[in-house]
């Protein structure tokens, strides 16, 4: 232990006047004894910190009250426990070094568990369990579907991770497919830009082919359901080999193989496709434009055509399978303009009854809104300044077609309010000297 330097006050006075005896040279035995004493100071002791730099100097208590402390005695140090309470005998040690090194278990241990999962003894593989095939199914139609409101590819890649594995990806290519037979070409078209995206993701190109062989067994089965089943199937296996999705020997190689005959119809059709000059360049438009995508005059003359195919044919069911294949909803408003003012221009009671059956029955099965219905009668009296100048019967026309349509069609309030009024109109007048006008006889046919 450390010697106490400590003295009392007493025993530093009489220091120091000894000293100052032996510096004045005085004499006697005491003063020639010690005349090599050294010479010794009282030493103040003080504690500072290193990180806050020089401070004032302050006197450590005396022994007794600070000998159970944890201070040093040198004077360094701010008092705390040693690695930061993780060292010495019966410690828990610093917080979280439960973590920063693994347990190991000790053999010898009395509470050692011979069967426990952390002492080494087991080994974990890791397991993947495959979905059964109807499980995969179910879980890819609503993706699919989903993809065909959005289309965004990469979304359903990611939904598609989720549950299917190598060895069923093929069944997502044969679902995706199966699907699309029964939606409309620009949904086909969305189907094989899906598969494409997904070739090399989810299946490659073994597995688009053992989902075309599939679909060729079954596809006796999928005629019943879908007429169009073998030329939309021989679109889709030319399409993913233009795609380069599957091979070009895929066709050739089931060309000469023993299938039912929807299938060889199929291959032989795609394999007409494929051989066609610049063949590979026309399958990226196979199915076609989408209905919003194609020019306005474009839909504009196809609705004309339509409408002139309807009136001499007379087959209502063809006129609304048309209407539906252009797939443009947002546009029916112009077919309701182009049939009215037809009707307008005919100047036929028989074509307006026609035409007005035809705007019925797209009001009955909902294929045209009401709002699109009533715009389109609000685009004709917009125009009725121009229509007039080809027609010079329009507004009586217009009056005439729009009674006959508005017990069927019930038009808003607001179209019949914008509707023009006809002044009394004399077929016979004086100076006519009693001859009937000829408009009169064309209205009467």
């Amino acid at each position: 232990m450390e010697v106490d330097r400590i003295a009392s006050d007493t025993e530093n006075v009489a220091v120091d006047e000894n000293d100052k005896a032996i510096a004045d040279g005085g004499a006697g035995d005491a003063g020639s004894s010690h005349s090599g004493r050294i010479k010794r100071k009282n030493k103040k002791y003080g504690r500072s910190n290193s990180k806050d730099g020089v401070s004032a100097v302050t006197p450590l208590p005396k022994y007794r009250s600070w000998k159970n402390s944890r201070r040093p005695r040198n004077g360094h140090g701010r008092g705390l426990p040693k690695k930061g309470g993780a060292g010495g005998k019966g410690v828990w040690g610093a917080p979280g070094c439960e973590l920063l090194e693994e347990y190991e278990e000790d053999a010898n241990d009395p509470n050692y568990d011979s069967e426990a999962v952390t002492n080494g003894d087991i080994e974990f593989k890791q397991v993947i369990v495959e979905a059964d095939p109807e499980e995969v199914v179910r879980k890819s139609e609503p993706v699919i579907l989903e993809y065909f409101e959005h289309g965004d590819t990469n979304a359903a890649a990611e939904d598609l991770l989720e549950f299917v594995t190598a060895k069923r990806s093929h069944l997502v290519c044969e679902t995706i497919v199966e699907i699309a037979l029964d939606h409309k070409p620009s949904h086909c078209e969305m189907a094989s830009v899906l598969i494409s995206d997904l070739y090399g993701r989810i299946f490659s190109a073994k597995d688009i082919g053992l989902a075309f062989e599939r679909l060729l067994e079954k596809l006796p089965d999928l005629v019943l359901d879908t007429p169009d089943a073998v030329v939309l199937l021989s679109n889709f296996i030319a399409r993913c080999v233009a795609d380069d999705c599957l091979p070009p020997r895929f066709v050739q190689v089931h060309a000469s193989d023993d299938l039912n005959p929807h299938a060889k119809q199929a291959i032989h059709r795609a394999e007409t496709l494929l051989s066609m000059k610049q063949g590979l360049v026309r399958l990226d438009n196979i199915w076609g434009v989408g209905g919003g995508i194609r020019p306005v005059k474009w839909l504009i003359r196809q609705i004309q055509l339509l409408l002139k195919e309807y009136l001499t044919s007379g087959d209502l069911g063809e006129a609304m399978r048309c209407v539906r294949e252009l797939e443009v909803p947002h546009f029916h408003h112009e077919l309701v303009y182009e049939t009215v003012l037809l009707a307008v221009e005919s100047i036929n009671s028989s074509v307006e009854e026609q035409l007005c059956t035809f705007l019925a029955e797209l009001r009955r099965c909902v294929i045209v809104t009401p709002d699109q219905m009533d715009r389109g009668f609000e685009r004709v009296l917009e125009d009725m300044s121009d229509i007039v100048l080809d027609v010079p019967l329009a507004y009586i026309m217009l009056d005439r077609f729009v009674e006959r349509c508005q017990r069927r069609l019930r038009l808003g309030d607001h179209v019949l309010q914008r509707m023009p009024t006809r002044g009394r109109k004399r077929f016979v007048s004086e100076s006519d000297c009693g001859a009937i006008k000829d408009h009169v006889l064309k209205l009467r046919e």
